[in-house]
């Protein structure tokens, strides 16, 4: 059978993989992709949309309990996991199938199967009713990443967990251990706490939400704590002995090895980058800690063959592998104001509760890039909306270059703030300067307007402090 000729190919369907695909097709190339598993990759069926259900459940259910507060009455408060699990499941489902939908209407051809590149710009397909050859002018990979597995750690599906386990539970744990404090890791044990779990966390560094700003890390760990969570900073988890219903844990903290008892555990301790039985190798293409190594515009070094996303190298981050699958789709169709993206401008987000957003530099690696800095905070408790709104713990923190007024990082910890960092992400990419900020007319009432006051307090003008 003659081999398929495209323009672009594009292996795996996840944030960046589909978004680059349908850029490619409305520039007017033949595109077609390629994808194992599932359409919309883990992020969109097994990471970032359905735990984001989850926690909105978990949300809702913490608000009702608090339902005194606000002058409510709500009695007999409980919740069904299964349903709760069953309402992520369905908006997972309803996106995947959007995704379909998206890369029919753009008239780009999908074919379900695993790809390996055999040779420079073919791409071989296995698929379940046999192979199919494909060639094309410009390959993408986006065959993103997934769950590191520490040896002695593995996950079983029963015991021990990792993320998929973890979205779709059979049982409610009781005392459970989340290993890794990331996103993944908070996240999860922010969900299962607030539905009642006896949770611990333990992190291998020297605090929990790492490559967050210092006192953002700082502010979250006492928060955590005071929602009932166990946070063991500096810690590892040596290994996990499997009984019936039963893991010990024995976790080394300040030298000694303790002990501890829990019925589940959930593994988050970073990812992997799918890079095995495609052929890179072969093909000459570097790889780097499980990651492809690529110039600035996601080129791997063989013509004609892009990286973009979770396989590329961090940050991990779905919003990231969106704006490269762009990025080289405009790239490979000629366009000649291509702009490669600066890692320093992508925010990142956690959903735990309270919310954590950042955008840039924390204040220690601006220090350690040589900036004179001036730093502003405001806290929440100083901002009527969140008062209003019965979340008066956060604080917002910017970090601004004090020779050129560059705003250099912005940290946020609080409610909504996964929603007001694109403020800064904005602010950023305009180069705004500090007096830009400052003569922003921010609304009243709303959170937003902390972020004006952090900007003030950097320059000792700030008001409602």
């Amino acid at each position: 059978m003659a081999a398929k000729s495209f323009d672009v190919v594009v292996v795996g369907s996840g944030p960046g993989g589909y978004v680059a695909a349908i850029r490619a097709a409305q520039l007017g190339l033949s595109t077609c992709v390629v994808e194992r598993e599932h359409l919309g990759g883990i992020c969109l069926n097994w990471g970032c949309i359905p735990t984001k259900a989850m926690l909105r459940s978990s949300e809702v259910f913490h608000l009702m309990h608090r339902a005194k507060e606000f002058g409510l009455k709500a009695d007999s408060i409980g919740y069904d996991l299964p349903a709760v699990v069953d309402r992520s499941r369905k908006i997972a489902g309803q996106l995947s199938g959007g995704v379909q939908h998206l890369l029919k209407k753009n008239k780009v051809t999908v074919i379900m199967g695993e790809g390996t590149i055999p040779a420079k710009g073919k791409v071989s397909v296995k698929t379940e009713k046999g192979t199919e050859e494909l060639t094309a002018k410009a390959i993408i990979l986006a065959t993103g990443a997934r769950a590191r597995e520490l040896p002695g750690l593995e996950a079983d599906g029963e015991l021990v967990w990792t993320y998929k386990a973890a979205l779709t539970p059979k049982r409610m744990p009781k005392k459970l251990l989340v290993i890794g404090s990331g996103a993944i890791g908070i996240e999860f044990a922010s969900f299962y706490n607030t539905l009642g779990a006896d949770t611990t966390v333990v992190e291998v560094m020297d605090r929990v939400l790492p490559v967050e700003d210092e006192e953002i890390s700082a502010f979250a760990k006492k928060s955590f704590e005071k929602q009932g969570m166990k946070i063991m900073q500096k810690a590892m988890v040596k290994q996990l002995d499997r009984a019936k219903g039963k893991v010990t844990a024995h976790i080394e903290v300040g030298g000694k090895v303790e002990k501890h008892d829990f019925d589940t555990v959930i593994s988050a301790v970073g990812i992997v980058g799918n890079v095995e039985n495609l052929g890179l190798e072969a093909l000459g293409v570097k790889i780097d800690r499980t990651h492809v190594v690529t110039d600035e515009y996601c080129r791997t070094g063989v013509e004609g063959l892009y990286a973009i996303g979770d396989i590329a190298g961090a940050p991990w981050l779905a919003h990231k592998a969106s704006h490269e699958g762009t990025m080289v789709a405009e790239l490979i169709a000629g366009k000649n104001d291509v702009h490669p993206i600066k890692p320093n401008s992508i925010a990142g987000c956690t959903y735990c509760h309270p919310q954590v957003a950042s955008v840039g530099l924390s204040e220690a690696k601006a220090k350690d890039a040589g900036y004179t800095v001036k730093v502003g905070r405001f806290p929440f408790i100083g901002n009527g909306k969140a008062i209003a709104l019965g979340e008066p713990e956060g604080m917002i923190k910017t970090v601004f270059d004090a020779k050129t007024g560059e705003l250099l990082g912005a940290h946020m910890i609080g409610a909504e703030v996964t929603e007001l960092i694109q403020g800064y992400v904005v602010g950023q990419a305009l180069e705004t300067t500090e007096e830009d900020l400052m003569h922003t007319v921010f609304p009243h009432p709303t959170l937003s307007e902390m972020m004006h006051e952090s900007v003030l307090d950097a320059y000792d003008r700030v008001i409602h402090m």
